[in-house]
């Protein structure tokens, strides 16, 4: 028996073309999360779901299988973005290659979506969108099981805020204690201001983007990010 989907929420994250004619759409949905799905028909010129099938805007689809790809049945847009251009459409192709290459598919991450949505919303609008894109990072590290020791040291102490810390991928802040050592470190307050959320300290935002740099890259296993290249020289992610 077909089951069919519908009336979900999501976002266009890639797509490729399967034939001539149809394309298999990777998407990002609130309720399913990562699913493939073939949208038949959608490369011919005249094809109403050519001007739906756009990355970074929100879409209403509805599909239906019971296999791993599954076929689309139904697309609206949903509308309220502005498109994004320049450095903030960079920035989106960050997330979505983030979501791309760690996020299993078809397991359910609500609030990992409401994260990416809100990072989207703050580029569409051209604003401060720093906190949003760590928000998001860190929302995506826990849900893919690597939460985030930020209140409380390796070793269970809690963390001083003047003091300065290592973060170990695999164990949490390591209190800093060797200058020779090359190493980076951040600051207790930054990692309790990155505990609760709190990006107005302007020295806590470079060091959270240095801090979630370092732990994507540890998920990752060393394969560098197609956007992070692009953004080398211009140190915006």
């Amino acid at each position: 028996m077909k089951q069919r989907i519908d009336h979900q929420r999501a976002y266009l994250l890639h797509s490729y073309p399967y034939s001539e004619t149809s394309l298999i759409v990777d998407v990002f949905s609130r309720n399913h999360g990562r699913i493939p799905v073939l949208a038949r028909g959608a490369r011919r010129p005249r094809s109403a779901l050519r001007g739906v099938l756009i990355g970074f805007q929100p879409l209403e689809l509805g599909w239906f299988g019971s296999g791993e790809v599954k076929t689309l049945a139904k697309a609206e847009w949903s509308g309220g973005l502005p498109l994004l251009h320049g450095r903030c459409l960079l920035l989106g192709y960050y997330l979505n290659e983030l979501l791309i290459r760690l996020l299993p598919r078809e397991d359910a991450h609500s609030q990992l979506f409401d994260a990416y949505e809100a990072a989207l919303q703050a580029l569409a609008g051209g604003g401060a969108d720093a906190p949003e894109l760590r928000r998001f990072e860190k929302s995506l590290l826990r849900e893919i099981g690597y939460g985030l020791l930020l209140d409380r040291d390796a070793d269970g102490r809690a963390i001083s805020p003047a003091a300065r810390y290592a973060y170990r991928a695999e164990r949490g802040p390591v209190e800093w204690v060797d200058e020779d050592t090359a190493e980076a470190t951040f600051s207790g307050k930054t990692l309790l201001d990155l505990a609760a959320d709190d990006y107005r300290d302007p020295r806590t935002l470079a060091e959270a983007k240095g801090l979630m740099r370092q732990l994507v890259a540890h998920r990752l296993g060393g394969h560098a990010l197609q956007s992070r290249r692009i953004f080398v020289d211009l140190q915006d992610l």
